[in-house]
C-alpha cells in the first residue's frame, strides 16, 4: 500500500508518538509523504490510504488539507478524547496487516461534508469545506447577534442568539453537542441546527435533511462576527451578508476497523456506562457509629 502519513506538530506526544509507529508502518506499507506540518501539496499523489496520527483535530486539518482528493483515513488516537480518531497506536500492525492482505474494500465508510461560501452582494467572499459544522457566532463584543435562517429559500426564523450551529452527524458530537444539540449517527444524510444560548427558549435544536441549502443572514452583528468552519475563522461577518451550506460533492471517508462501533465510541467516550460513580461518604463512618450506638 501507498499511504501517506499527516499529523500536527503543535499537539504535545504527536512526533515523538509518530516516530514510534514510523517503523510499524513501514513494515506493512510504502509512505510516500509525512507532513506534521500541513502545509505539503497533496493533490498530486497517488495514494491508497491516509494515516492520520494524533485526535479529532488532526483529522479536521487532514480533511482540509485534502480538500477535493479524499482518500480513505486511518486515524490513530494519540490525543485525549478522539471521537473520530479511536484506534489504539498498538492496534495499527494488525490493522494494516489486515488491509494489506486483503485491501480496503467493503472497509471504507462515507461521511457527510458540506460546502461552505459566505456572500456580500451575491459575491462569494470565501468557501471551505466542512466535515464538522459551519457557525456563525458573535465576536468580542460579547452581545447578541441577529440571524434569519432559510431553508429552500424558506423563511424559518429569526434567532437572537451568541451563534448559530449547523453541524453534520460526525460534528454532532462536537460543537453542536455542547450547545445542547442531539447525536446523529454518522451515517445518516441530515444536519442539526443548534442556536447557542438563545434568547427565545423556544429555539430548541433542528433535524434536517442535508439535501437542501441553508442560508444563514446576518440581520443584525456586532465587531468580530465571523464565519467559522470546523473550529477556524472563515471570514468576519457584516449586516446583511450571507452564508450558505450545502452538502458537498466530495464525501469524508474513513476506515472501519473490527471492535469499533458508533454505540461503543459513545459509551466508552462519554461514560455510558449505565449508571453514575458513586464518590466515598465522608460521613459514612459517623453514620455507622450513630446506628451501632441507637442497636444498643
Amino acid at each position: 500500500m501507498r499511504v501517506i502519513v499527516l499529523g500536527f506538530s503543535g499537539r504535545p506526544g504527536v512526533l515523538e508518538g509518530a516516530d514510534r509507529l514510523r517503523p510499524v508502518i513501514e513494515r506493512h506499507a510504502q509512505i510516500i509523504a509525512w507532513d506534521f506540518a500541513g502545509q505539503q501539496d497533496l493533490s498530486g499523489l497517488e495514494a491508497d490510504l491516509a494515516i492520520v496520527l494524533g485526535g479529532d483535530g488532526s483529522i479536521l486539518r487532514a480533511a482540509h488539507q485534502m480538500a477535493t482528493r479524499q482518500i480513505p483515513v486511518l486515524a490513530v488516537n494519540l490525543g485525549r478524547l478522539g471521537f473520530l480518531a479511536d484506534l489504539a497506536p498498538d492496534e495499527v500492525s494488525g490493522v494494516l496487516a489486515d488491509l494489506a492482505a486483503h485491501g480496503l474494500k467493503g472497509r471504507v465508510v462515507e461521511h457527510l461534508m458540506l460546502q461552505c461560501r459566505v456572500l456580500r452582494r451575491g459575491k462569494v467572499l470565501a468557501e471551505q469545506l466542512a466535515l464538522n459544522e459551519v457557525a456563525v457566532q458573535t465576536g468580542q463584543a460579547f452581545s447578541m447577534i441577529e440571524l434569519d435562517l432559510y431553508v429552500d429559500s424558506e423563511l424559518v426564523t429569526t434567532y437572537r442568539c451568541d451563534g448559530l450551529i449547523v453541524a453534520t452527524p460526525v460534528g454532532s458530537t462536537a460543537h453542536s453537542l455542547s450547545a445542547g444539540g442531539p447525536i446523529l449517527r454518522k451515517d445518516l444524510q441530515a444536519l442539526v441546527i443548534s442556536p447557542i444560548s438563545p434568547h427565545t427558549l423556544t429555539n430548541r435544536p433542528v433535524v434536517d435533511s442535508a439535501d437542501r441549502v441553508y442560508e444563514l443572514a446576518v440581520a443584525k452583528a456586532e465587531p468580530g462576527t465571523a464565519a467559522i468552519v470546523d473550529g477556524r475563522v472563515l471570514r468576519s461577518l457584516e449586516p446583511n451578508d450571507r452564508v450558505a451550506i450545502e452538502k458537498a460533492a466530495v464525501r469524508f471517508k474513513m476506515i472501519t476497523t473490527p471492535g469499533h462501533t458508533d454505540y461503543q465510541t459513545l459509551r466508552e467516550k462519554l461514560g455510558w456506562g449505565g449508571r453514575l460513580p458513586l464518590e466515598p461518604d465522608p460521613f459514612a463512618a459517623a453514620k455507622r457509629g450513630r446506628q451501632d450506638t441507637s442497636t444498643a
